[in-house]
């Protein structure tokens, strides 16, 4: 190849290259998205488990949403109060004072205290379970059934089946939600950290059936309601349920709970 045709080439390659550039140039300017400064902000103040715990698809989309006024600033579980405030500061607002929350089982079945119907063969798994006939084999139809669907959900190695129930580490547990979706029974539910006082039942039966099936258990006698003096614990269902905004821990209920089911 002569010089002329080397050089030829050159200037169309680099010709075209510089067209391409210039187009791009041009292209980025015209479709960039805008970058909003305080959504980044915020998404370096988030820890990053993208556990949707927050009801969003993952960290990236709650600093989103928080940038844009569409969630409250303390909405990440994991992060708690020390990300709340730290959030609050970027986008002007005050984060609140906000407890710490934790996932707490309403069951204290265990193996030696509740009744088993049948044995179960099969899989390994909550769900599965309460599928079969009587949902489950377990006596009681409220109870936990103990085969962990809960615990294989858990990024934090919170929770764990112990004697037949789940039992929550409040220590690890950060209030993704992730149990809480899981658990075909509806047992758990997120109670302040500094709770002392629970309810460890969630059977809607009364009296006699109850005791039938668990030798622990609420009866719905409503004793404990009639014995708190701020009024924090009423009885729905034939359940007992505490309002942790009114409870003082003053024990009193479980005391007078028969069935030691409040402690």
């Amino acid at each position: 190849m002569s010089i002329s045709g080397i050089i030829l080439a050159a200037v169309v390659v680099g010709g075209t290259g510089l067209v391409i550039s210039v187009l791009l140039g041009i292209a980025s300017e015209k479709f960039k998205v805008p970058v909003d400064e305080k959504e980044i902000a915020v998404r370096e103040c988030l820890p990053g488990n993208n556990c949707g715990g927050c009801g969003y698809a993952g960290c990236d989309g709650l600093a989103k949403a928080i940038a844009a006024g569409e969630a409250p600033v303390g909405a990440c579980p994991v992060g708690g109060p020390e990300a709340a405030a730290k959030i609050g500061e970027i986008m002007g607002v005050a984060a609140g004072d906000t407890e710490k929350q934790v996932a707490f089982v309403k069951c204290a079945g265990t193996c030696e205290k509740a009744k088993a119907k049948y044995k179960y063969f099969g899989n390994e798994d909550c769900v599965s379970a309460v599928s079969v006939p009587g949902g489950g084999p377990k006596a009681c139809e409220f109870g936990c059934t103990g085969f962990g669907s809960c615990t294989k959900v858990c990024d934090f190695d919170a929770i764990h089946v112990i004697n037949g129930i789940a039992v929550v580490d409040k220590e690890k547990c950060v209030a993704c939600g992730k149990c809480i979706a899981t658990c075909p029974k509806s047992l758990i539910e997120l109670v302040p950290y500094s709770a002392g006082i629970k309810v460890n039942c969630n059977s809607k039966s009364f009296g006699k059936p109850v005791k039938e099936v668990c030798s622990t258990g609420c009866i719905g006698c409503k004793l404990c309601t009639r014995v708190c003096e701020t009024g924090a614990i009423t009885v729905e269902n034939n359940i007992a349920k505490i309002d942790y905004s009114k409870c003082t821990g003053c024990g009193k209920c479980a005391e007078k709970c028969p069935s030691k089911i409040i402690f």
